[in-house]
């Protein structure tokens, strides 16, 4: 059955992995991996969760399933690695969905919408909402097995030279920019760029493009976005939540013992918490850093965010009108997303509204 109890694959299902790894190790065949990531080494917590998950299947397997990490670039171009997968020239790859869209924006599900989900939803219409099995259906098409691997939870609207206040500060703007929020911002006269992470900074620098986002401050600090660019806007409405994912060629993975094949999905599981977690924490000390340090902060205008649900939601109807494989997911995704939302308006956004405003008053 794929939907599983996500606390228990992330806890229980490790633990009894590692119990039984001595069992396992005695008859199990060894096999050797290579994944392919679509990120630098230098961002730890978002390239480091392919080496946690490496790390714990080798535990899990007695040392007999092992799985060799190479960075954006050094056996594969960042945003070549579903193609190497689907074609065999590695066994996996860490990537996101939504840098594909170039092949079908139905990819973009397996990562973030614009206005979409936020995390808890995300794995909430993944494991229990009928999402996995729709997207692994998606994903055989390109001979792809997808495990969720990693979310950033909401990220930031990024770094630009000057303000944006209005809609006309949008016309022209050359902004980096990953997933559907390129074609959404497109409707507002944004020129959208799909850069690597590792090729954003000198873009940036040379003026090649007016402003980017990435993720949010931890790993925007790192690439040292502040030093060439003055105001950080949030949130970033076209990344909720942005997730990440683990793609298996799939007769690699469909040749896999069952036993490794439970261990490489109970890895991902972990890891797949542990990212969101290490975010939360870091992100923190870097936003102040980053303020200390000059950075502006800015939140978007209304006019703007008022203006991209609009755009966004109409790109929808356009996808759903002429393709296909798009439409069967988001008819199902926009219900789930409708029902989410109405009950995260009961508990959760009051339960945070009330939380904030008593923080701001104690100030």
């Amino acid at each position: 059955m794929e939907r599983r109890s996500f606390l228990k694959k992330a806890s229980v299902g490790l633990a009894a992995g590692a119990v039984a790894a001595p069992a396992v190790a005695q008859t199990a065949p060894t096999i050797k991996w290579r994944l392919a990531s679509s990120f630098p080494k230098s961002l730890d917590t978002i390239f480091g969760a392919a080496e946690v998950v490496a790390q714990h299947v080798k535990t899990a397997t007695g040392g007999k399933f092992e799985i060799q990490i190479f960075a954006a670039g050094e056996v594969v171009p960042a945003l070549g690695v579903v193609d190497a997968v689907k074609d065999g020239t590695v066994d996996c790859c860490h990537t996101a969905g939504y840098y594909f869209i170039g092949k079908d924006p139905t990819f973009a599900f397996d990562a973030a919408i614009p206005f979409g989900l936020n995390s808890r939803q995300q794995n909430a219409w993944l494991w229990e909402g009928g999402g996995m099995e729709l997207l692994r259906e998606f994903f055989k098409d390109y001979n792809i097995h997808n495990i969720p691997c990693g979310n950033t939870g909401t990220q930031m609207g990024g770094w630009y030279r000057k303000e944006v206040k209005t809609l006309k500060d949008l016309e022209g703007l050359k902004m980096r920019i990953g997933g559907l929020g390129g074609p959404v911002l497109a409707k507002l006269g944004v020129v959208p760029q799909q850069i690597a992470g590792g090729d954003i900074y000198p873009a940036l620098e040379k003026g090649t493009i007016d402003a980017t986002e990435w993720v949010g401050p931890y790993d925007d600090e790192k690439l040292g976005f502040n030093k060439v660019a003055k105001y950080y806007y949030y949130p970033g409405f076209w990344e909720g939540s942005a997730q990440l994912s683990i793609y298996v060629n799939q007769k690699k993975y469909q040749e896999l013992p069952r036993e490794y094949q439970q261990a490489l999905e109970d890895a991902c599981a972990y890891a797949h918490l542990e990212m969101q977690a290490r975010y939360d924490v870091k992100n923190v000390n870097a936003l102040r850093r980053l303020v200390a340090a000059g950075t502006q902060l800015r939140p978007f205008s209304k006019e703007i965010m008022t203006a991209a649900s609009k755009a966004a939601f109409t790109l929808y109807d356009e996808y759903s009108a002429k393709n296909p494989k798009w439409k069967k997911i988001y008819d199902q995704w926009k219900k789930f997303r409708d029902d989410e939302l109405l009950w995260f308006r009961v508990a959760e956004k009051s339960f945070d509204d009330f939380v904030h405003s008593i923080q701001s008053s104690r100030r």
